[in-house]
């Protein structure tokens, strides 16, 4: 089941619950997997509360492209890039039942010409709702990213996370621990200001991978809010180290789970 046959592979990241930083997650991921040479997309699949437009710095003012009756992607920062908020205001919220935000989903994932992707990374709404359920309905998911942060609450919403992609099956990647520490930037001290193992122990729990532990840097907040990403403005090693050693236990993984291409012999007899 794939009805996107340009692209190659779906990657969800996802979250039990908002705050978490999923959104800062799916789009430096997206940016470190193509800076590792793939064809990137990126869908902000959160139709309540789209981030990615703010995050890219997208300014668009006379509405997107459409071609053929299919959308055209918005180059950013060297990856294609769709989201409801290139085709709404900042200050309109989206008061839709259920259905309504699914259908949107849908439009927004089948009727976008994405070209040929290696992979497209979607960014998630927080919970284990609809649009979760159309995703994994729709297209086949290569596999699922969980977003937390050590503390008790946020595990508790990511376990339930972690359920629900079992049973829908789609296989966890694994887990990325948000806000794992605050370092000083004067002395050095380092302060788990959430707890701390916390993503270690889920990640055990549920026989998957702790991809990366992200510290707690007022500067990645700054970047998002100035719509340049952490990752593309380059301005912290130890960020993108981290990013580009997630982008690379991603692509192993997405390597070892494509489904092979039968060859065809073509006999004279």
């Amino acid at each position: 089941m794939n009805s996107l046959p340009t692209v190659k592979h779906i990657v969800a990241v996802a979250s039990g619950k908002g705050g978490v930083g999923k959104s800062t997650v799916a789009v430096n991921l997206a940016l470190a997997l193509a800076n590792q040479g793939l064809s990137v997309g990126l869908l902000d699949a959160d139709i309540y509360g789209p981030s990615q437009g703010l995050m890219l710095g997208a300014r668009i003012k006379k509405g997107l492209e459409v071609v053929d009756e299919m959308l055209i992607p918005v180059k950013l920062h060297g990856i294609e890039s769709m989201s409801i908020s290139f085709v709404s205001s900042d200050r309109t919220p989206a008061i839709w039942r259920g259905p309504m935000a699914s259908g949107a989903l849908e439009q927004l994932l089948m009727k976008t010409k994405w070209g040929e992707l290696d992979v497209l990374v979607v960014d998630m709404p927080p919970g284990t709702g609809d649009i979760q359920l159309t995703l994994s309905q729709k297209v086949r998911v290569s596999g699922a990213i969980i977003v937390t942060t050590p503390q008790n609450i946020a595990l508790l919403d990511a376990r339930k996370g972690i359920e629900m992609f079992r049973r829908v099956s789609i296989p966890v990647i694994g887990i990325v621990e948000n806000m794992s520490v605050y370092v000083c930037p004067d002395c050095g001290h380092e302060d788990r200001v959430y707890g701390s193992g916390g993503g270690l122990a889920a990640a055990k729990e549920y026989g998957t991978e702790l991809l990366g532990e992200i510290p707690l840097n007022s500067e990645i907040r700054e970047c998002s809010d100035e719509g340049q990403p952490m990752f593309s403005k380059g301005s912290e090693k130890l960020f993108n180290e981290i990013f580009l050693k997630i982008a690379e236990t991603v692509q192993k993984f997405l390597d070892s789970s494509a489904i092979p291409v039968p060859s065809l012999k073509i006999s004279d007899d």
